[in-house]
């Protein structure tokens, strides 16, 4: 039975209303010596709390989209087949030139929490050695005639962790969210990616890659990205590319857009952070080298030092000791043409939560339009 599906919700809301039934029909009628009345008594209580926390559970995972599966809950999921050191710059001395293309099947989701026009696909990674879904949407303008010959710009959103690829398509309600903006001229017409981030069981991968564990940089900025790109009229240029992304989410969209300016022009940072360290499950807080090497600010830093600074522009949200600071740290390092805009979410607005992200949706998207070419 499906962790997400209606059949599996149903059936611990009919557990705990048996278990609430259950101790007035049988707890004066227990037979027994008392020893076998306490612990069969202690049993209906035990039921009765266990059902009432597996429903809780039920209802919080649907609404906020935290784990896909029984394999991503109890940490047994491994989607890597594969962690080659592939060097510097993700590719392991391949060109995508002269790689043959990718071509997915995407269909109907298998979760209908995503809403209306998503698509899912799953796929192996040539680079990373990865496999996962990916959820995408299209633009309302994408089957018009009259963008028939029309390349469109993508926006990658990655979540948190925990966190299920399709939260921004299902919790945070991106698409139903941007549609009529889109129809009505008021933000750019984005295709919208979302591709799986939990790669090995119960541990963060800090979007990195880590030989002979998982090569979670080169998945998402490598092979999702050229897979969308192969598969959909979607532009490849580095000026037509974002990412967006919340919690642990945030802080892998800002390390994906300052590493790799070749590759994405802006990204988004809901409610996130700079240190790794700050997400206890991740395998790039718990590496000392990784740590600092994964860190947005010490990439910044390297890169001035370098005179390239990145053209890169980041939007970066979240309220005091919840982001905030990351994004005024990033800012006070910024060199033209890498620019930073930070917005302070008050106190009480919903504090570390999808309904403060999705509340900022059409304003980041306002924001990338102005940002990212098409």
């Amino acid at each position: 039975m499906s962790l997400t599906g209606t059949p599996f919700f149903l059936t611990a809301i009919a557990l705990l209303v048996v278990a609430v039934v259950l101790p007035f029909a049988l707890w004066s009628r227990v037979r027994g010596p008392q020893f076998v009345r306490g612990l069969a008594r202690l049993g209906m209580l035990l039921f009765a709390q266990a059902t009432a926390i597996t429903l809780v559970f039920v209802t919080v995972n649907n609404a906020n989209s935290l784990y896909d599966n029984w394999s991503d809950l109890l940490g047994t999921s491994d989607h890597v087949e594969a962690a080659k050191d592939l060097g510097p710059d993700g590719l392991g001395g391949l060109k995508l030139k002269d790689e043959p293309k990718q071509l997915v099947k995407f269909g109907p989701p298998k979760d209908s929490v995503v809403g209306p026009g998503v698509q899912e696909g799953e796929f192996k990674g040539r680079i990373s050695g990865v496999s996962g879904e990916v959820y995408v949407w299209l633009p309302p303008q994408y089957d018009d005639p009259a963008y028939r010959d029309k390349k469109f710009p993508v926006v990658q959103m990655l979540p948190g962790f925990p966190g299920s690829a399709k939260s921004w398509m299902g919790t945070l309600k991106a698409p139903e969210q941007l549609k009529s903006l889109m129809e009505r001229g008021k933000i750019k017409p984005f295709i919208l990616v979302a591709p799986r981030t939990t790669l090995l069981g119960s541990v963060d991968t800090g979007c990195v890659n880590i030989p002979g564990k998982a090569n979670a940089d080169s998945w998402l900025s490598v092979d999702v990205r050229q897979m969308v790109i192969d598969n959909f009229r979607a532009e490849d240029k580095a000026e037509s590319w974002a990412l967006t992304g919340y919690s642990a989410g945030a802080h892998c969209a800002t390390k994906l857009a300052l590493a790799h300016p070749d590759r994405y022009r802006a990204a988004v940072s809901l409610s996130g952070f700079n240190d790794p360290k700050l997400e206890p499950a991740s395998l790039a807080g718990k590496d000392p080298k990784l740590r600092i090497e994964s860190n947005p600010v010490t990439i910044l830093k390297a890169a001035n030092k370098a005179g390239k600074p990145p053209r890169t522009a980041l939007f970066v949200s979240g309220a005091s000791g919840d982001g905030y600071e990351a994004g005024l740290a990033l800012k006070q390092l910024a060199q033209n043409p890498t620019t930073v805009k930070v917005k302070l979410i008050p106190p009480g607005a919903g504090g570390h939560g999808t309904a403060v992200w999705k509340n900022q949706i059409p304003e980041v998207f306002r924001w990338l339009s102005g940002v990212v070419k098409s």
